[in-house]
Order: C-alpha cells, then structure tokens, then sequence
C-alpha cells in the first residue's frame, strides 16, 4: 500500500474518495472559504492511483503517493516513478508540473503525513 494526500478541490468529482481509505482529515487554514483546502491522508493501491490520472482536474493539480523510497507523482494525464533519495528523478516530474502552472514550490513532493 502507498501513502498520499488527496486534496477535495483537485478532483473533478469528490465521491472518488469512497474507494480509498481514508487516515486523516485536515483542513487548511485560510480565512476565506473558498480558498481552504481539504486535504485527505489516504493509503492507495497501484490501481487506485492509476486512476487518479483521469480525475484530476486539468490545470494546476498533482498528487503524489509513497511507499518508503519510491514515489508516483500523478498529474491529469500523467504519471512519474522518483526516488525521494534521489532529486536526480524528479527533474521530468517537476518540468511537468511546471507547464500545467504548478509553482515550482509546490512540487516538493513531502512524503511527511499531514
């Protein structure tokens, strides 16, 4: 099983979280209520974040999924294997990310539970 975090406001359709177990909930902390994301802990099969390429929306989202050393980042449409260990991986993910207007901050790909 992977470890990942999901945020609510990603997907093009919530009621995808049913299929996952869910650990832990946390909401962000901005007070404006359409700026707070939900942010869901999840652990997720192979398939289960396979399918999570098809239900992101598709500008400015990614989510990524972690079992020890080994990551898959999912974009809409895209999927990449990197070792945390190793920034040497991460470059296609980021460059990536980066055309589909993610901040290059954001793409730290934190394997720390929310």
């Amino acid at each position: 099983m992977y470890t990942g975090t999901i945020i609510e406001e990603s997907l093009l359709d919530s009621r995808i979280l049913n299929e996952f177990k869910i650990n832990a909930v946390k909401i962000s902390n901005s007070e404006k209520p359409e700026e707070r994301w939900h942010l869901y802990e999840v652990e997720a099969t192979i398939d289960q974040i396979r399918m999570l390429t098809t239900q992101l929306k598709p500008t400015g989202w990614y989510t990524h999924f972690w079992q020890d050393d080994d990551i898959i980042v999912i974009f809409p449409g895209r999927k990449f294997r990197i070792h945390h260990s190793d920034k040497a991986t991460w470059s296609e993910a980021i460059s990536y990310g980066q055309s589909i207007g993610i901040p290059t901050k954001q793409l730290d790909f934190r394997i720390k539970e929310i």
